[in-house]
C-alpha cells in the first residue's frame, strides 16, 4: 500500500512528544512490511522510513488548510493524526489522540486508542499504540526510587504519587514540563526524552499513573513495562485494558495505592516487557492499522477493534 500520515507537528518530537512518537513507530512498522509511506509534517521534519513531505507552519494553520495538494499521486489512503478543517475526496481515517467533550461522537472514520476510549466516544473502532521495542532496554535490578512521567497537571494525579510515594517510604522521581515545589525527598529532573528517560524509566521500581480522568490510552504505560517497570495506577480510562496483574496494581484511592505498592515489587519485570511484546509492539499496532485500512477501503466502514492482540511476527528483544 501507499500511505500517507499527517500531523500538525514536527517529528520527530525534541523531548516527548507522545502522537509524535506513535507516528514514527507506525511509519516503521508500515515501512517493516513493505509499504510505502509518506510523511506530511511541519517542516524541519526527519523520518528515515518515510517520504516526507514538509509543511509550513503558518500553512498548517490556515483556515480551510487543503492537505489535498500536497499528496503525491497514487496514494491509497490517508491517516490524519490531528485534525483538519477542510475535506478531503482521497479515502481517509483519522485517530483520535484525546478526549473530546462528554457526548461527543467522533466521525464515521475516526479511529480511538482503547476500548474505553471509543466507548466513550460512540464508535466501537479502536488501535491500542505500539512502542518499538528496540528504544527500550529491559533491567532486573532497579535503583531505590519510583517514578512519575507526565504533565504535571492535576488531572494526571502527580499530588497522588507525590503523596503515595512519601506515605509508602519510597523516594520519586518527577519527570514533567515545569517544578512544583517539592519535598527534599523528591527530585525534579524537568521535560525529559531520549535515552535519558529510558534510562529512568528502565531503573525505576514502578511507574506510578494515579490518573484522575480518563486516559484514552497512557503512552508511558508501555513505555515503563518495555523497560521492565512495572505499574500503579488508577482503574480510569484504559489503564484496566493495559495494566494485567502479572505487570502491575490498580486501585481506586490514594488508601488502596499505598496499600498496593508494597505488592508492586514483587512482579516479574521480564512479565512486563513479554506483554508489550505480546500485545503493543510497533509491529501489532501497525498490523491493526492495516486491518482497519484495507477494511476501510472495502467496505467505506471501520471494524471493531480488537482487545487482546498478539504479534504475528518475530519480536525484537
Amino acid at each position: 500500500m501507499r500511505v500517507a500520515l499527517y500531523t500538525h507537528s514536527r517529528v520527530p518530537a525534541e523531548k516527548y512528544g507522545g502522537t509524535q512518537r506513535v507516528v514514527v513507530w507506525l511509519a516503521r512498522g508500515l515501512a517493516e512490511l513493505g509499504h510505502e509511506v509518506f510523511l506530511l509534517a511541519e517542516s524541519g521534519s526527519r523520518l528515515p522510513e518515510a517520504r516526507v513531505i514538509p509543511l509550513s507552519t503558518k500553512e498548517i494553520h490556515r483556515p480551510g488548510f487543503a492537505i489535498e495538494r500536497y499528496l503525491p499521486p497514487g496514494v491509497d489512503i490517508l491517516h490524519i493524526h490531528g485534525s483538519l478543517s477542510a475535506g478531503v475526496t482521497c479515502p481517509t481515517v483519522i485517530t483520535l489522540h484525546g478526549n473530546r467533550r462528554p457526548g461527543s461522537v467522533v466521525a464515521p472514520n475516526g479511529i480511538c486508542l482503547s476500548a474505553d476510549h471509543a466507548a466513550r466516544h460512540g464508535t466501537s473502532a479502536f488501535v491500542y499504540n505500539g512502542l518499538d521495542p528496540a528504544e527500550f532496554r529491559l533491567a532486573s535490578v532497579k535503583d531505590r526510587y519510583d517514578l512519575f512521567l507526565g504533565r504535571l497537571h492535576a488531572a494526571k494525579g502527580y499530588r497522588w504519587a507525590l503523596a503515595g510515594a512519601r506515605r509508602a517510604g519510597r523516594p520519586l522521581i518527577v519527570a514533567g514540563g515545569w517544578r512544583p515545589s517539592l519535598r527534599p525527598s523528591v527530585r525534579f529532573v524537568g521535560a525529559v526524552g531520549g535515552e535519558r528517560k529510558a534510562r529512568l524509566l528502565r531503573s525505576a521500581r514502578c511507574l506510578w499513573m494515579p490518573a484522575l480522568w480518563d486516559e484514552p490510552f497512557g503512552l508511558t504505560l508501555i513505555e515503563a513495562l518495555a523497560s521492565g517497570t512495572p505499574i500503579l495506577g488508577t482503574r480510569r480510562g484504559a489503564l484496566p485494558e493495559i495494566v494485567t496483574p502479572a505487570v502491575g496494581a490498580l486501585g481506586d484511592t490514594l488508601d488502596e495505592l499505598v496499600e498496593l505498592r508494597a505488592t508492586v515489587d514483587r512482579l516479574d519485570p521480564a512479565a512486563c516487557r513479554a506483554l508489550v511484546l505480546e500485545r503493543f509492539s510497533h509491529r501489532v499496532m501497525t498490523q491493526e492499522y492495516l486491518r482497519m485500512y484495507h477494511h476501510y477501503l472495502a467496505t467505506g466502514r471501520l471494524p471493531a477493534g480488537r482487545r487482546h492482540i498478539t504479534a504475528a511476527m518475530p519480536p525484537t528483544n
